[in-house]
């Protein structure tokens, strides 16, 4: 990963010196976990590829994640004050700063993507990807439900997973059928798609547990959801089948891996650790 941050550096430095780029880079530089990088690497690797194929749409990924975080911070979202262990966005700069810096990230996530090093109709490919799992039928799409369910008194499960499918899981469905889409491996975006769903319903399911058990220190972010009254996997069934929910999630993934026939070897060891992790 040292690589591919010297890689993201790099693709900010041409751009014009202003409060927004420093905004910009504060918040893409500012550690994190870069789970979607890597699952593209694993990916990749898994399709006999080098990891530096993905760096560009591994960047543009990460950029629009990014993007989405620094906006969940802002007071008109969750409100957040702390980010990575760090002041989030709004609060190390301002929020219209903020704003600022989350378009840029998003809009320079497109140009970055086109510098694939593959065929065009891949590069079309690419982008239309980036655009449908970002946009207003997929993360944004989730965190509009999201916002819809804080009007809400109560939650079934079915809601809180439709959350979590697009909120959460539509950007690590991406970095998987990107994976596809370089490899030129079309036919297998399906169950890419049922895999990323799954890491993500899962990914979620294990950030509520934490938030429920851990503190922001040791998170390195607000824990918000309990001061919103947000209805979450955990507040709805409890830690115990939470934790029972994520192994069914951990159990498909695995049959659909399988189904691949690919030498997965460190994207299971990835998605392992996202079962595993402590924050």
């Amino acid at each position: 990963m040292s690589e591919f941050s010297t890689y993201l550096q790099d693709i900010l430095a041409p751009l014009a010196s202003s409060p927004v780029k420093e905004a910009m880079t504060y918040s893409l530089m500012n550690g994190g976990k870069r789970v979607r990088p890597q699952l593209l690497f694993d990916a990749l690797e898994a399709y006999g590829f080098p990891v530096e194929l993905g760096y560009p749409m591994a960047s543009a990924i990460e950029m629009i994640h990014t993007y989405s975080l620094i906006h969940d911070d802002l007071p008109a979202m969750d409100d957040d004050d702390l980010r990575r262990g760090k002041p989030s966005c709004h609060k190390a700069f301002d929020e219209a700063t903020a704003i600022l810096a989350g378009d840029g990230l998003l809009t320079y996530a497109f140009q970055v993507a086109l510098a694939s090093d593959v065929k065009d109709e891949q590069k079309v490919c690419l982008i239309e990807q980036l655009s449908k799992y970002a946009g207003c039928d997929g993360m944004i799409l989730g965190q509009s439900l999201d916002l819809q369910a804080e009007q809400r008194t109560t939650s079934t499960l079915e809601q809180i997973l439709e959350i979590d499918r697009y909120k959460t899981g539509q950007l690590l469905i991406l970095p998987l059928v990107s994976a596809a889409i370089l490899a030129d491996r079309k036919e297998d975006l399906g169950t890419w798609i049922k895999i990323g769903t799954n890491i993500g319903i899962q990914f979620q399911i294990i950030d509520d547990i934490l938030d429920a058990t851990s503190t922001e220190e040791e998170m390195g972010k607000s824990l918000s959801d309990a001061r919103n009254d947000k209805a979450t996997i955990v507040s709805l069934l409890g830690i115990d089948q939470a934790k029972m929910l994520a192994k069914q999630y951990k159990d498909e993934i695995d049959r659909e891996l399988a189904g691949l026939n690919l030498k997965d070897q460190k994207l299971r060891a990835t998605i392992d650790a996202l079962l595993d992790r402590k924050k």
